[in-house]
């Protein structure tokens, strides 16, 4: 019997052969932290005395970028500190969100074993890496040790086939996928998107969806490392290192495949205030919204952006929306710059804020008003996410957040593409 990509990537870093539901330890390639779960982590490093780390390590400040509050500022001063003292790479205020910055920077590579103090670990499924996410004092374990145990999942295998029409992205994919799973229907689980479907979406897109494989419950996705994954790579990749993908066997034993078609899938929302309660857009046109927000590790990268600026070219933002605009990182901020994207979304009535998590996690940059009604291309919707449990947040495609931005309501984007 074959094996799937989990139970590959952990037996060879277990050093023996693995199945599903199978415990081991198993060595750590890489490991990070952001401001919002970091502190914890120096402080248990301090507590197990350890003078040197065992994982490499990296730290981002991304969840409140720049600093909105004296508190978070001794958090940043203390993971500055820490960075210098134990020589670990840092990605400082403005250079974006950790799960765009660090693939960005060519530190992970397919087949390799990551850990992160974030739930959205995950994401980098998307170039065929076990990427999960962990508590600070667990990923702590990993720096003192190099390792950490694991109880090898059960796959899922998710076949998306049909033909998408030019208004329905990868978002709407994955919160139809998620409608159907439920937010605890792939729990513990890893998930290895195909099919012909997936073959024609961008890195962008696979980005986004094996961001949100955590909220149907999934430990890790994975998308095919085929010819645009290698692309991508390349052109970020530091001299020398070499891509070994890693591909199920043909034989490999799956606890279910689903199948998808979407052909007939119409843009997707998700309302307030469980990911997996969606509806089509269509059939929430009198729902006025006074707030959108464009950005996050899910959907705040330049293919998001261009289509954001098509829709936005010779439009203005409606008169009674807070139109929020975060790039998910610096090099995507800088593309958009010279493309002239920022031009027509400042000339639109949208803001720009600085990359980072602000609005989504309801640190800064957005957080609405009691009762105030959030267009969001983020990955959740939990009452409070945005800084305020008074508020109802829909999750929508970069495209449907534009559109409702527009007019005021949530409407389906079709008309402006």
């Amino acid at each position: 019997m074959g094996k799937t990509i989990a139970e590959k990537i952990l037996s060879n870093h277990a050093g023996r052969s693995l199945r599903s539901g199978e415990l081991a330890l198993c060595k750590i390639d890489f490991a990070f932290g952001q401001d919002g779960t970091s502190s914890i982590i120096i402080d248990r490093v301090r507590d197990l005395g350890l003078k040197t780390l065992n994982t490499e390590f990296c730290m981002v400040i991304d969840h409140s970028a720049p600093s909105p509050s004296e508190g978070v500022s001794r958090v940043h001063k203390k993971m500055r500190d820490f960075s210098q003292e134990y020589n670990t790479a840092f990605f400082d205020i403005g250079c974006g969100v950790c799960h765009q910055v660090i693939p960005e920077s060519g530190k992970i590579l397919p087949g390799e074993l990551v850990l992160g103090a974030d739930s959205h670990t995950c994401t980098y499924g998307a170039l065929g890496i076990f990427s999960t996410g962990v508590g600070s004092t667990d990923l702590a374990v990993a720096l003192a040790t190099g390792y950490n145990w694991f109880k090898v999942p059960e796959t899922l295998k998710i076949i998306v086939k049909g033909k998408l029409a030019r208004e329905v992205f990868a978002k709407d994919i994955i919160l139809h996928i998620i409608d159907n799973i439920k937010a605890d229907g792939a729990t513990y689980k890893a998930v290895e998107f195909s099919g012909p479907v997936i073959d024609e979406l961008d890195m962008d897109g696979r980005f986004t969806m094996c961001n949100m494989v955590v909220e149907m419950g999934a430990k890790c996705g994975f998308m095919p490392v085929d010819k645009k994954t290698i692309a991508w790579l390349k052109t970020r990749l530091p001299k020398g290192k070499k891509i070994n993908p890693v591909a199920a066997d043909k034989d490999a034993n799956y606890e279910k495949v689903l199948e998808f078609d979407v052909s007939k899938l119409k843009p997707q929302v998700s309302l307030p205030h469980s990911v997996d309660n969606v509806l089509p857009a269509q059939e929430l046109k009198d729902t006025k919204i006074d707030e959108a927000f464009l950005g996050t590790c899910t959907n705040g990268r330049i293919e998001d952006l261009k289509i954001a600026a098509m829709m936005l070219k010779s439009r203005k933002v409606h008169p009674g929306v807070k139109f929020i605009i975060a790039p998910s990182s610096r090099s995507v901020f800088l593309e958009a710059l010279k493309l002239g994207l920022v031009d027509i979304f400042i000339n639109a009535g949208a803001v720009i804020v600085a990359c980072g998590c602000g609005p989504c996690v309801g640190t800064h940059n957005g957080i609405p008003a009691d009762k105030e009604v959030v267009i969001s291309s983020a990955n959740r919707n939990f009452k409070g996410r945005m800084g305020n449990p008074s508020a109802f947040i829909y999750l929508a495609s970069p495209a449907t957040v534009v559109a409702s931005a527009i007019e005021g309501r949530i409407v389906d984007p079709k008309k402006y593409l």
